[in-house]
């Protein structure tokens, strides 16, 4: 009884060991060399399985491997490779016993495969013959799969020579091929900082017809590139390294499109791509919009053109309407070409906000800082909508007439507004300055100096004409002929503009007009006659008249100041007695003989002498010199010095 019970124990142990190593998996590594030996036979591909290899039959039979590496022999250690955390496959009974594998599942965990850059296509080797199967032997291609799942995969694109690596991150796709072999996948990815989304459908081809077409329906949803879901189909023919489609047609957004593409993936990619959109839209940078911002400082933050080196690619688009980030297009044509770095980009009778744009842009990445060279000319464009929608920039409205041509180099925003140089000239027509009055400010300076821009909501200066050409060197632009026409102002002068720092260093000559006929008149212009600073910062610059070694002669400043009071205030306002009609030339004549007055009184009250109630005769000639200290005192008053 005894021994019974014994081998009744030894019994069960077997059966839960049995069944423990049927459900758990019973170590087969064993299996590794074989595996490795078949799949380089077939593939001509060099597989090793580094970790444990397990085989369970419970609840289906399945094969897992672990720490997998596959890679081409001819690569040596390049780093062009693909490695697996872990593979199981899970087959059925029936499959096992036929011969021809029948995977119920493919789970492939950890997936990563780095892929090199190069900078210059290379001639491709003739691929030596992968040697055929020997008789009896199951291909490879007998297996069928029928649902393939990836978590959590990895692509890393690199160049060892530029210490460039970039990731493709967090690859998750599920793949499953239904009863009328077609193919349907879903997956999503992180790449850098913007997530995307795709879904794929597609029969699957005939391994007897190589090169037949296959075709393909494609949507994709990437939110930081894109504004919009874009979903499509097309013929896709696979030849060799080629990939050609055909027939392409589909929608961003509610936007369609149609067209062709080509890319070849041997060696150094070259893509080729036509399309005609009717509405295409494409999300702003994270640079871009801080640069919509007028008032922040340029960004520091490197831009990622490197990337352009190494693929090299053909474009041709058109469309309808053609959105970047908020600036607005219509119609718009776009050839560009990459080749070594190298990208050159044409525009052609491009609408942009009533008027056209013609123009190339040029943007070199071959050497370690990129070159950019822009030329174009704007023709009637409103100026208001593309200020706002490219720079932030919302005061100033009209036709705008432009040439430019201009050069620059650069990581960075700040670095290339800093190397910035070359020519740009700009006509504004018929238009408006928004949030400012230009006269009025004027009219301020006579009683102190203006700290920024004096906005106001309702405030408006009409504009005939607003002109200035700049020659740039090293982010100085330097005018000598800026000319601002309205119906009541003018405004010439010229100065700097730094660009890199954001500053502005003006001198400028105002005139007002007394009526509302405008220039036209020459009578009714008065002078400010005292040349006026626009210094500091170009959002919030201090602006007062430039009044230096003036006080010197105060007989001369007297003069002039008689003279701006002619037409420095407003016609009405108190102290005028002008019994003529028009009385703003001397209201202002007493306004300003008033304040003088004033200052006289105060000054010989200071001096110890009688304060007189009229103002001083300038032209008695016994007292020369009566009024020199109380005119620099007054003077001092009204300026501030």
């Amino acid at each position: 009884m005894k021994a019974l019970r014994i081998a009744g124990g030894v019994v069960v142990g077997i059966v839960v060991v049995a069944a423990l190593l049927l459900t758990i998996g019973i170590p087969a590594g064993f299996l590794a060399s074989t595996i490795e030996r078949r799949v380089e036979h077939e593939t001509g591909y060099r597989l090793a399985i580094k970790g444990a290899t397990w085989i369970a039959l419970w609840p289906s039979p399945s094969i897992t491997m672990s720490e997998v590496t596959l890679q081409v022999p001819t690569d040596g250690d390049t780093g062009n490779r693909l490695t697996i955390g872990s593979i199981r496959a899970d087959m059925t009974v029936a499959g096992l016993w036929s011969g021809r594998p029948d995977i119920t599942e493919l789970v492939i965990n950890r997936p990563a495969v780095r892929i090199p850059l190069h900078r210059e296509r290379r001639p491709v080797a003739k691929a030596t013959a992968t040697p055929a199967p020997a008789s009896g032997t199951a291909n490879a291609r007998d297996a069928t799969i029928r649902r393939i799942t990836v978590s959590d995969g990895t692509v890393t694109l690199f160049n060892t020579h530029d210490h460039v690596e970039d990731h493709i991150e967090g690859i998750s796709v599920r793949a499953a091929v239904g009863a009328d072999r077609h193919l349907s996948l879903d997956g999503n990815a992180r790449a850098g900082s913007h997530p995307l989304t795709f879904n794929l459908t597609a029969p699957l081809p005939d391994s007897s017809q190589p090169g037949q077409a296959i075709p393909v329906q494609l949507s994709l949803e990437a939110p930081g590139l894109l504004q919009a879901p874009v979903s499509g189909k097309a013929e896709v023919r696979i030849n060799g390294s080629t990939l050609r489609i055909n027939n392409l047609s589909g929608a961003i957004g509610n936007g369609t499109f149609d067209g062709w593409a080509l890319v070849d993936f041997a060696d150094k990619p070259l893509v080729k791509l036509d399309l005609d959109c009717r509405r295409l839209a494409i999300a702003a940078t994270a640079a871009q919009a801080r640069s919509d911002d007028a008032s922040a400082a340029w960004s520091n933050d490197h831009f990622e053109l490197i990337g352009l080196n190494y693929v090299d690619g053909q474009l041709r688009l058109s469309a309808d309407e053609f959105n970047i980030g908020s600036a607005h297009f219509a119609p718009a044509a776009i050839e560009a070409s990459l080749e070594s770095g190298k990208l050159n980009g044409r525009l052609s009778n491009v609408g942009a906000y009533g008027g056209k744009a013609n123009g190339t842009v040029e943007i070199d990445v071959s050497s370690d800082t990129p070159v950019y060279t822009i030329r174009g000319d704007l023709d009637g464009v409103r100026a208001l909508p593309l200020l706002s929608s490219t720079a932030g920039f919302d005061k100033l409205d009209g036709k705008l007439q432009a040439t430019i041509d201009v050069r620059s180099q650069g990581q960075s925003q700040q670095a290339m507004m800093s190397n910035l140089s070359g020519t740009v000239i700009a006509n504004f027509s018929d238009g408006a300055i928004r949030g400012l009055n230009v006269a009025q400010m004027i009219r301020s300076l006579t009683s102190g100096t203006l700290s920024g821009w004096q906005e106001g909501q309702g405030k408006i200066t009409d504009l005939s004409q607003l002109s200035a050409s700049f020659r740039i060197d090293k982010g100085q632009g330097k005018t000598a002929d800026i000319n601002l026409i309205g119906p009541l102002v003018k405004v010439t002068g010229g100065g700097t503009v730094d660009l890199g720092a954001q500053t502005l260093a003006l001198h400028v000559e105002p005139k007002l007009a007394m009526t509302t006929e405008g220039q036209g008149r020459k009578s009714d212009q008065v002078a400010f006659g005292i040349p006026v600073v626009v210094d500091g910062p170009w959002t919030n610059p201090r602006i007062y008249p430039d009044i230096s070694g003036i006080l010197d002669d105060p007989d001369a400043a007297y003069a002039r100041l008689k003279q701006l009071g002619k037409g420095l205030f407003a016609p009405g306002e108190p102290g005028s007695d002008n019994t003529a009609g028009d009385n703003s030339l001397d209201n202002l004549g007493a306004a300003i003989g008033n304040l003088i007055e004033q200052g006289l009184k105060a000054s010989e009250g200071r001096n110890g002498t009688p304060n007189n109630p009229s103002a001083p005769d300038q032209n008695d000639p016994a007292k020369p010199d009566q009024n020199s200290r109380p005119m620099n005192d007054i003077m001092r008053q009204l300026f501030g010095r």
